[in-house]
Formats: structure tokens, sequence, C-alpha cells
């Protein structure tokens, strides 16, 4: 089994190194991550050639001739998975990547026509491969000259992705590889499409997918985190030795239209459907039914966190008081919208539903210790007080690619196994120091999913905490205020240290209030 294992691991290194290098071939490692328009939808293609061409194998078993195979496949397009429409001049010499292999002049504008025409064939494309204008221009100056898409092309086709030649799952991971990779070198914007792999696969352990199971995604990026789903819960069917079951039923909807194609394009390399729509989700969710919104038995996401009110120009106290679909009962969040975002995941809940939502750390305690209206901790206060949240886990620092901050996830539950009660974990210790990102090893991964599943209390760790405890401490959900980590007098995260001052320096201010009530009506 070791052994099985390391070759498997080899082989997804070995995978990750050529489709780096494809990726630098274009001007070098620091460039790469501007070309990913260009780079994913390649490889995407090269994968397509060579399932195709394994489809005409297939056939021509039987016809005894490849010519006749595509003859055939010609004729009736539902013989293979995905209809390509680019012949090689010798069928029974060449391969269909060939073709693309070969041009030689005019190559971005062929190619652009080429992978247009394939979209054309297959409707379930349109939108992902097609968008692309290898021949375009900026300021007169092509983005991605001949020269650099023909080392491309020929660095793609060092490697064969048939069905026979790598497992969906070794590509799909070279692929997400290729994704994080390309997130390093896109700064600030990288999370809009990436989240840590690691942290996708403890989400997905602790919402422990049964097969056939509804899971949605309302702001999916490239996908990742319905992958994990997938495959977490694959996984948990091979130790269980279960050969037959109904692969999950993933749903997502993405804002922008270049990462909804890469969602498109990671759900097919990864061998998996899914319903991925475009568009604005709380503006215009895409999932319903009989005019309501569509529910589900998961939920996993990752909104952008923060985000003001400001950014959206129809987001408004009304737009939450007079959502047509009801899915904000504790009413509108003030300036940040992460509390809309948690309630937009619960409505999308069915009657046994479970949820992990990321969020800034923030979005746990701000507000408490204030005195006055806080419309973000009265959203909190409703989900407490309702009895929703199953628990918290609060994350290391510096894993995610658009901030050093820790982020949380929050678990929402309609069957909480502990009434009253919210889970809290502090996996801020919990890390290995990366360049340029830290990251959880899989030991750590399955201690935190491990602990969280079975409920383990932990000094230091995890804990149970009581309603009561939560109210007394102003709606406050962060770990950070219910279990210290380390020794007064060992280095902690500053991230922890200003979380915790300003829950301080909130429960100052309430009690100076308070103290100068008390003076005033003493006449003092």
């Amino acid at each position: 089994m070791a052994k099985k294992q390391n070759g498997n691991g080899e082989k997804v290194k070995s995978m990750e190194s050529w489709i780096w290098d494809a990726a630098c071939s274009i001007r070098g490692a620091a460039d790469a991550a501007k070309y990913k328009d260009y780079i994913l939808p390649l490889i995407f293609v090269k994968r397509l050639c060579d399932v195709f061409d394994d489809e005409i194998d297939r056939i021509a078993e039987k016809v005894k001739s490849r010519t006749k195979a595509l003859q055939l496949v010609q004729r009736d397009k539902s013989l293979v998975r995905f209809y390509l429409p680019i012949k090689p001049k010798d069928p029974e010499k060449e391969s269909t990547w060939d073709v693309i292999r070969t041009l030689s002049t005019t190559i971005g504008q062929q190619l652009t026509n080429i992978l247009r025409s394939v979209a054309k064939e297959n409707p379930s494309l349109q939108g992902i491969i097609d968008r692309i204008d290898f021949n375009a221009t900026t300021h007169g100056q092509r983005d991605i000259d001949d020269d650099r898409l023909s080392k491309l092309i020929e660095k793609i086709a060092e490697k064969r992705l048939g069905l026979k030649d790598v497992e969906p799952d070794i590509i799909g991971r070279s692929y997400e590889y290729l994704i994080r990779k390309f997130a390093e070198g896109s700064g600030q914007s990288a999370g809009e499409f990436y989240t840590p792999a690691e942290v996708g696969i403890i989400m997905a352990k602790i919402m422990d997918p049964e097969p056939g199971m509804e899971i949605y995604d309302p702001t999916c990026g490239s996908g990742g985190l319905l992958i994990k789903c997938e495959l977490v819960m694959e996984e948990k069917m091979k130790l269980k030795s279960k050969a037959k079951y109904a692969p999950l039923k993933l749903y997502g909807q993405e804002f922008t239209p270049a990462t909804w194609a890469m969602s498109k394009m990671n759900m097919v390399i990864h061998d998996m459907e899914g319903e991925i729509e475009i568009g604005d989700t709380l503006k215009s969710p895409k999932f319903k039914s009989r005019n309501k919104l569509k529910t589900f038995d998961r939920v996993v996401a990752n909104p952008m966190w923060n985000q003001g009110k400001d950014s959206l120009s129809y987001i408004s106290d009304d737009f939450f008081i007079n959502d047509e679909m009801n899915r904000f009962p504790a009413g509108s969040c003030g300036g940040k919208i992460d509390w809309g975002w948690m309630q937009h995941v619960y409505s999308s809940l069915n009657d046994t539903g479970r949820a992990a939502i990321i969020l800034d750390t923030g979005a746990a305690s701000r507000g408490s210790g204030n005195q006055g209206n806080n419309k973000e901790k009265d959203c909190r206060k409703w989900f407490v007080d309702n009895d929703l949240i199953e628990g918290v886990i609060y994350l290391p620092e510096n894993l995610f690619y658009n901030t050093s901050a820790p982020g949380i996830i929050i678990f929402l539950s309609k069957e909480k196994k502990h009434k009253n009660k919210v889970y809290l974990l502090h996996a801020g210790n919990e890390f290995e120091k990366g360049d340029p990102k830290n990251f959880i090893p899989p030991d750590k991964i399955d201690r935190i999913a491990e602990a969280y599943t079975a409920f383990k209390q932990k000094d230091k760790f995890a804990k149970l905490v009581g309603k009561d405890e939560i109210i007394k401490n102003d709606y406050n959900i962060s770990p950070s205020r219910y279990i210290q980590i380390t020794n007064a007098a060992t280095h902690r995260p500053i991230a922890n240290i200003v979380e915790e001052l300003k829950a301080l320096e909130g429960e100052a201010t309430a009690i100076d209030n308070e103290m100068k009530s008390i003076f005033q009506k003493l006449g003092i």
C-alpha cells in the first residue's frame, strides 16, 4: 500500500513539474500568472484531444480503422463524450493534438478558430474554451505572440493526458496545483478564485458528504471546494470497499466570467459533473425550485471577506428586508455583508442541512462589547439565539492569498448534536511555514477534522461553549476569545492579540458608559 501511495505521489509531482514548466515556457515563472487565461484552456483542450483519441481507438478496435471510426463518430456524435471537429491528415498515424501541434503560421488565429469550432459542436463547452482570443492585441502588440504560443503548445505536447495515461485525480490535483501557483503570482486578486486546498479538505471532511447528496457553493470560484467534497466522499467509499455509489450532485455560482470558465474546466479535468452558473448570487441566485430558493444537503463557501455595502450599488437595508425569496431572516447586516452571505447560505440548507463558510475573523466578534445598535452583531445574535451555529474553527494566519489574516470557518447545522452549545476549535498553531504562504500539513488536517467530527475537548485546542457564556461575552463567537493556545510568555500571533485587545476595549467602553449612567442617576 505504501509503495502505491509513493508511486502515486511521484506521478503527481511529475505532472505538477510538467504543468508548471508549460506555464513558465511562455515568459518565465515571474510572468506565468499573467497568462493563466491561455494556459489553462490549452491544457484542458489537450485533455479533451487525448480522451477523444482514446474513444476513437476504442471504436477503431471494432471497425479495424481509425479513419472509419472517425467517420462513424462524425455521423453519430453521441458515440463519444465530446465531439472534436479536428481532423488529422492521416488518422491512422496522427493524433488529434498533432493538428494543433503542427500549426506553423497565424497560430493564434488558427488556434482560436479551432477552439471555437469545438465549442460550437459541444454546447456544454460554450463560454469556456471559446472565450479566449489567442490572437488578441493590446495597443497594437500581440498579448501572446506566435513564437511563445508555439513553445507552449510544444511543451504541453510532452505528456499524454488520456484515460489510460493519467487518472482524473492526478491531472485534477495537478490542475489545482497550477491554479494555486497562479494565485501565488496574482497578489490581492487571488482570493477571488482560490481557497487553499488544505482548508477545503478540512471543510469537506467535516461536512462528511454521502453518495448522491446535493452540494452547493454560492461563490464557487474555480470550483475547488465542491471538488474536495467529491474527492473526500470517494475516498470514504474506497475505505468502505464500496465500488458502486452515486456521485455527488454539485452546484455552483460564480460572478466573474473567467473564473466561471475555470470552474467548468476544473470539473471536466476531474471527470466530474456539476451545474455551474454565472452571475451575482446575492442579486440573482440561479438555483431555484418552484420559484423558491433551492435547498441543499451541504453548502460550502468562501465569499469575499469584509465586502462593504458601498461596493455593491444595489445593497441597502431594504434589499435584505424586501428580498423576494425571504433569504435574510436576521435582517440587514450593517456596513459589511459577511452575515448577508451567512443568511443566504442558511436559507439554502434543507431541513437536515449543514454548511461551512470561510470568513474574516472580525465577522465573529465585530460589534461585541459596544453599546447601541450594531446590525452585524444583531445578525450574529439571531444565529446564536436560534441555535444554528454548530462550531467555529480559527485558522492559522498567512494561509490565504489575498490576506495574511487568519480567517475562520463557521459551521451551521439544522440538526445540531449539542443543543445550545457551540464547538470552538483554535487551530492557530496547526501549520508549517511556507513560501510565500503557510500551509496545513496532512497530519494537522486530520487532527483538526477528527477533533471537530468527534467534538473532542482538549486544553488549548478545542472546547464546547454554552450559549449562556456566549451571550455573557456579547455574542462573540471567536475561538480566540475562549481558548488560550499559548503561555503568556510565549510568542502569540499579532492578529490574535489585536482581536483580543479590540474585545477588551469594547468591554471597557461598555463598563465606562455604564458607570457614567450610574453617576448621572446619582447626580455625581
